[in-house]
């Protein structure tokens, strides 16, 4: 039987502003991507979606991010290595004290946005995101693109390498993510996305944006959040998966 996390991105609001319906996304989901306040989130935000994980035995796990609330997080910076390392290891301790008074703990580290794309590539970025998840001293695994270098060194520095696929993001027939700037960067049809999930856990592969078969092997499976109808479509995937003889199971 295949075995596969489904993760979301979640806590993506600021003060009255809520993004995601954390509540219910969290009855679907085995891994919750916490936003630590960077990109998106703040310290009550945090406070209630990791009571709401912990209640419902959903895996926390910090969604760090270049610190940019005005642009979500998806922005390009060019922040120096000393200080991402800090601002990452910052961010993970956030979020521990919120996750331990409920009961849990952050069990591993996300890269968002824009850095996520960066580590991909860039060696020096990806070293710094590394720094920090040592820094915060919990050798947390790191969920990260299949065949980055984010992944590459944090095996290097004993760190568990979590590869991570995308159901309703387009992907270049290189086996990355097709920039958001780009045209039709997002699969929005359900009856796709979740087509797409069912493949993607059982054979590792998906279609490229130009219909090239692509192998991308992950352990676990993110669904956006904040897109339109996310919580039925969550739904809808989590039901083909089980359906298919997939197993639910976070990685951490």
């Amino acid at each position: 039987m295949s075995t596969i996390d489904l993760n979301a991105d979640l806590g993506e609001g600021f003060g009255r502003w809520r993004l995601t319906d954390d509540e219910e996304l969290l009855s679907v989901v085995t891994s919750a991507n916490v936003a630590c306040g960077f990109h998106a989130g703040d310290a009550a935000t945090m406070r209630r979606v990791c009571v709401l994980a912990a209640e419902r035995g959903v895996t926390i796990g910090a969604q760090v991010s270049y610190q940019d609330l005005a642009g979500f997080g998806r922005r390009a910076m060019d922040v120096p290595s000393a200080e991402l390392a800090a601002e990452v290891a910052y961010q993970i301790g956030a979020l521990e004290v919120f996750a331990r008074a409920a009961g849990a703990r952050v069990a591993y580290v996300k890269p968002h946005g824009a850095l996520y794309n960066r580590v991909v590539h860039d060696e020096e970025q990806a070293a710094a995101v590394i720094e920090g998840v040592l820094l915060a001293g919990a050798g947390l695994p790191v969920l990260g693109p299949p065949g980055s270098r984010l992944l590459a060194l944090a095996v290097q520095a004993g760190l568990a390498a979590v590869p991570e696929a995308f159901a309703d993001r387009a992907y270049t027939e290189h086996g990355t993510l097709v920039p958001r700037s780009e045209e039709d960067a997002v699969v929005t049809d359900p009856d796709m996305v979740v087509e797409r999930s069912v493949r993607l856990a059982h054979s590792g592969t998906v279609d490229s944006r130009a219909g090239a078969s692509i192998e991308v092997r992950a352990r676990s499976l993110c669904l956006h959040g904040d897109t339109p109808g996310a919580v039925d479509l969550a739904r809808r995937v989590r039901r083909r998966l089980e359906e298919s003889g997939v197993r639910l199971e976070a990685f951490a």
